[in-house]
């Protein structure tokens, strides 16, 4: 991955976090096969990298995602990752990595874009954005995790509504609901995800992976990440994720930079 002008995405790391930018503005950064290609291939990148301890997912011009490719869809080209068709929309909404990914969400963000969205750990909101899923307006599902993971990040009314009436809801309205954890101008939308990722990348990298790891697989019901993960008994998740922690060196250093009072060096292992 690099950060052409002309890639699709561009893939920078900065201080320890992948930054994905969603590079088609003149399409409102919709999704077509590149774009979910190298989405995909970027996450797979910072997954690998253990200098990556987090990773921002923003888009480039004036919205965050618009979609799917209409136009490329009405050729008749498919829009998948190409190779990955397990990695699902954009690259992103079925493709699980350990590191914490947060979206900063530069502007308009219907549909595919919410979804993008829901399919990130958290939201930094630029007070333009607007959220929602219109597939019920034009006789479609929202199939790409809208009506999978609302309801399992919003109070199932909330849910409901937006699904239903296809109506989208503002910023303020969307950190208010929940949906989303800061709202700032949108001058200010990729710094304030990049201090957000900063401080989760200060941390010991496996503390903040198997934490990550044991909120999805102990949610209530099957997990949306991974259906073997679903109903399992939260305190043998704990105890297996906990052992992985307790006996890794950085389980030893944070305590020793303690009492040393320094800066620990974490080594992700």
């Amino acid at each position: 991955m690099s950060d052409s002008s002309a890639d699709p995405v561009r893939y920078q790391v900065r201080d320890g976090i992948a930054v994905l930018t969603l590079n088609r503005p003149e399409a409102m950064n919709s999704v077509n096969a590149a774009l979910a290609t190298a989405v995909g291939e970027a996450l797979e990148q910072a997954s690998t990298d253990p200098a990556v301890r987090a990773v921002v997912l923003t888009g480039n011009g004036r919205a965050f995602c618009a979609g799917a490719d209409l136009k490329a869809i009405a050729r008749g080209e498919s829009i998948a990752a190409d190779g990955h068709p397990e990695w699902g929309f954009a690259g992103i909404v079925q493709h699980w990595i350990d590191k914490p990914v947060i979206a900063a969400v530069n502007g308009f963000a219907m549909g595919g874009g919410t979804e993008l969205v829901l399919a990130c750990d958290l939201v930094v909101a630029a007070d333009t954005a607007v959220f929602g899923l219109p597939e019920v307006k034009r006789g479609l599902i929202a199939g790409a995790g809208g009506v999978v993971r609302l309801q399992r990040q919003l109070p199932l009314k909330r849910a409901l509504e937006l699904a239903l009436t296809g109506d989208g809801i503002e910023a303020a309205v969307a950190l208010d609901w929940g949906l989303v954890n800061r709202v700032v101008p949108a001058e200010a939308v990729l710094e304030t995800a990049l201090e957000l990722a900063r401080k989760i990348a200060a941390n010991a990298p496996l503390s903040v992976q198997y934490s990550k790891q044991m909120m999805y697989r102990t949610q209530t019901g099957p997990s949306d990440w991974n259906p073997a993960w679903g109903s399992e008994e939260p305190w043998a998740v704990n105890g297996e994720l906990g052992l992985k922690v307790f006996t890794s060196a950085d389980a030893m250093e944070g305590p020793r930079a303690f009492a040393e009072k320094r800066e620990p060096n974490w080594q992700g292992k």
